[in-house]
């Protein structure tokens, strides 16, 4: 349990946030499918990215600070049980396509939140390839993948999913002859930016890429903020006006930056100065200034854009006056929670009026909240959003179970009060 509450001035910070996490997943993944020792700056801290340091310590890797020393995917060792993913199912799906490859049988596993999440998506586009992949009658873990070679296959993957897009990278990189992966547009394209930096692929359209296979070159990976970690603090700058918040050197994937565009639409001042690249992925600042906001609307493509900062898009709606609302998000249901009746949960226990749609929720603001108890459910983003509620609630906000935001951001509460000190 945590007690969120924010003063009544405005918000004035220029920080930075934990590295990223969705990059780390990758740079740690490609590290220990390189031969030799590949060096990590700036990895994310969260219990997520140690589930994916843990299982691929189980095949023979070696992560020691920054720097990851591993003999190749030919050289990892068949685990000698099932591979726990933790809470990630980000580690488990990527590792699935990762070991789709090997000459022996893998076994992935996870909490029993992971244990409830949808993995038979991953059949199909592996199974292009050859890989043999078994999931549960459900189509829910444990998956099992590996022991036969794969071959190079067009790829259509049905939904816009980075997840599965790179699980299949990372399997047809070990395979015989080129892949072309295309699905829906919306999918953040990290690992196709990544391969192409690194030799191993090329863009083909803003839907297809094409994967050279061959073998993964030990590299240095210098990662940037996590741009989900930081809309939180840009959260809190919008919903207090008169505020400013600047966060440095994060990623600006344009897979990631709908939550930006949700911002400014709502009526919050953004800006974003690009800095740099990491491996061809854009970095850069980010600034956000609050003011008076309005409802919005998200759907389509930017829904799937912003689907990780979608909870926090319930607490724009309570903050303007009049309906926001929020379809086309029918994956909310299959996260950690049911993320769409999660935030209406939320939205509810602090005050606010909130319902459930099919494939979203509505938000019908009346320029605040009361504040209260929120129970998150174990849900790292549910969380992390509740105590962002508290700048909207005069009573401040009770977080049951506020160690969940440990998945993705350890020590939030400490850097919280420490912002408005």
């Amino acid at each position: 349990m945590a007690i969120f509450r924010a003063p009544p001035g405005p918000l004035y910070a220029d920080t930075r946030v934990p590295g990223d996490k969705s990059l780390s997943h990758r740079a740690l993944i490609l590290a220990a499918l390189a031969r030799g020792e590949s060096r990590i700056v700036g990895l994310a801290p969260g219990a997520d990215v140690l589930s994916t340091r843990r299982a691929l310590q189980v095949l023979g890797v070696v992560p020691r600070g920054e720097v990851t020393q591993s003999p190749g995917a030919a050289g990892w060792r068949a685990p000698a049980g099932p591979i726990d993913a933790g809470n990630s199912a980000t580690t488990l799906r990527l590792l699935a396509g990762a070991l789709a490859a090997r000459p022996f049988r893998s076994t992935l596993v996870g909490d029993p939140s992971l244990m409830r999440r949808p993995m038979a998506r991953l059949v199909g586009p592996l199974g292009a390839l050859g890989a043999r992949v078994e999931v549960a009658a459900d189509g829910r873990p444990p998956v099992t993948v590996g022991g036969s070679a794969l071959h190079g296959a067009d790829v259509a993957v049905p939904m816009a999913s980075a997840q599965v897009r790179t699980a299949v990278a990372l399997a047809a990189l070990q395979a015989e002859g080129p892949t072309t992966i295309t699905s829906p547009p919306g999918f953040r394209d990290h690992t196709e930016r990544w391969l192409e930096s690194l030799g191993l692929g090329h863009r083909l359209s803003d839907v297809a890429f094409a994967v050279v296979p061959g073998p993964v070159p030990a590299a240095t990976y210098d990662l940037p903020g996590d741009l989900s970690s930081a809309a939180y603090l840009l959260t809190a700058a919008a919903l207090r006006p008169g505020s400013k918040v600047t966060v440095r050197r994060v990623t600006l994937n344009p897979g990631r930056t709908g939550f930006l565009e949700i911002l400014g639409a709502a009526g919050a001042g953004v800006r974003c100065r690009p800095t740099g690249l990491v491996h061809g992925d854009p970095v850069g600042d980010v600034t956000v200034e609050g003011d008076a906001l309005r409802p919005v609307r998200v759907d389509g493509s930017l829904a799937v854009r912003a689907l990780d900062e979608l909870p926090l898009v319930g607490l724009l709606g309570a903050a303007a006056r009049g309906v926001s609302i929020v379809s086309g998000a029918s994956e909310l249901r299959a996260k950690e929670t049911d993320r769409a009746a999660a935030v209406v949960r939320l939205l509810r226990s602090l005050g606010g009026q909130a319902e459930e749609q099919a494939d979203g929720f509505m938000v019908t603001g009346g320029g605040g909240l009361a504040g209260g108890v929120a129970d998150p459910a174990g849900d790292h983003r549910i969380a992390l959003a509740a105590a962002v509620a508290a700048v909207l609630a005069p009573e401040g906000v009770e977080v049951l179970g506020f160690d969940a935001a440990d998945v993705s951001w350890p020590g939030f509460a400490a850097t919280w009060e420490a912002l408005w000190s």
